[in-house]
């Protein structure tokens, strides 16, 4: 596992697709969830998102792990939507964003960061003459992943010390560990950018 934590090592055809290539399918399989507008045809691509887990032949345990966070939150804004929008709408919204969460935390589990923010370095090379700077979009793709991590597991240890004090009930048990652990965080993270000159010209 790669130190983000996010990275599932392994040899399937989705791990040997070069980084770059995965991005941009990515991209596009982003932009067909949202011109979709039926459930049916949803419900495919959603399927697809799985078959995907398949084939790159991801343990279980990390399938449940992003179940067990997914899935009450897709079962919320279901239950919403059905009240506020009905069936029809509820389950579109839904099921879109089953699939887009789905392939991106694909993505991650089969795509090592170092390998992305050199694919997005090299994709933007080119426009480098008209003022971008390929190394920042590459630093910046990086620490978002790098973010997402990092919330992730600042989240699920929280809850596990919350469960350890029996507290589970209790919302400030969660929010005050989980925001000074993420304040922290992220001064650790500036601190670190400064040492190394980033932000200076």
């Amino acid at each position: 596992m790669s130190p983000l934590g996010l990275y599932e090592p392994g040899s399937s055809p989705v791990h040997r697709t070069p980084a770059g290539v995965k991005f941009v399918l990515l991209l596009g399989f982003a932009v067909l969830i949202f011109l979709l507008g039926s459930a049916p045809s949803l419900a495919v691509v959603a399927v697809v998102v799985v078959a995907g887990y398949a084939l790159a032949r991801i343990p279980p345990r990390r399938c449940w792990q992003a179940s067990r966070l997914l899935l009450p939150l897709l079962a919320v804004i279901f239950l919403l939507q059905w009240w506020m929008l009905g069936l029809d709408q509820a389950s579109v919204v839904t099921l879109r964003l089953f699939a887009a969460l789905g392939a991106a935390n694909l993505f991650t589990l089969t795509t090592r960061v170092d390998d992305l923010v050199t694919a997005v370095e090299r994709g933007l090379g080119p426009l480098r003459r008209i003022g971008v700077r390929p190394e920042r979009v590459g630093l910046l793709v990086g620490l978002t992943l790098q973010a997402v991590a990092a919330l992730s597991t600042i989240a699920t240890e929280t809850r596990e010390a919350q469960r350890a004090r029996n507290a589970e009930r209790s919302l400030s048990a969660f929010a005050v560990p989980f925001l000074v652990r993420t304040l922290r965080h992220s001064d650790e993270l500036g601190e670190a950018l400064a040492a190394r000159g980033v932000g200076d010209d």
